[in-house]
């Protein structure tokens, strides 16, 4: 069964995460039903600033303005699988944390996590204090994934993409989605 996947971009940094994602959700299309996009002003901002474009136009999914309640994955009947927020500011990890629906990213943060299903939160910041932690403990407990944006560099990346590239494919892997990408002691 194909994937109905929410991707929420809050203002956190790291802009070229959420660029990557959506290039390979293209490539996935075969295994997704749907995706729904909640993006923030300060995430616009943020990624016409680092990424120096507003590439975001031109994506091929259904953009659905923050305060959009009316969003079918604003409620757990419409049965969406996954949420990834990328990156996900400590605020909007917070709001979570604590319950408050107050936009439709932390609405659907609460309905994926009351339904049980996947809510990755790929943490953009650094350094954390204690609260931030807490924050983290409590999202896990309740049953989400905080998948920091840390890259690796076994795979030996040699440009900022390739870089970023190595978190948007753990990313990927968590979203259950078969994915081409480089795999401890194993030859691709």
């Amino acid at each position: 069964m194909n994937k109905k996947i929410v991707i929420a971009i809050t203002g956190a940094s790291g802009a070229i995460y959420a660029k990557l994602l959506f290039e390979q959700l293209q490539k996935l299309q075969d295994q997704i039903a749907d995706v729904g996009v909640v993006m923030s002003a300060n995430a616009k901002q943020v990624w016409e600033t680092e990424l120096d474009d507003d590439s975001y136009t031109q994506l091929p999914f259904k953009f659905y303005d923050k305060h959009d309640f009316m969003a079918p994955f604003a409620s757990g009947s419409a049965r969406y699988d996954t949420m990834v927020v990328i990156p996900c500011s400590m605020g909007t990890l917070g709001r979570i944390a604590a319950g408050v629906s107050d936009d439709l990213v932390t609405r659907a943060a609460d309905v994926i996590l009351k339904e049980r299903r996947k809510l990755i939160l790929v943490a953009r910041d650094t350094p954390l204090n204690l609260i931030h932690i807490r924050n983290m403990q409590t999202v896990t407990e309740a049953g989400g994934i905080i998948c920091p944006a840390v890259p690796s560099f076994y795979s030996r990346p040699r440009t900022i993409e390739e870089v970023a590239m190595t978190v948007v494919n753990r990313v990927i892997d968590l979203m259950g989605l078969e994915n081409e990408s480089f795999r401890w002691n194993e030859v691709i």
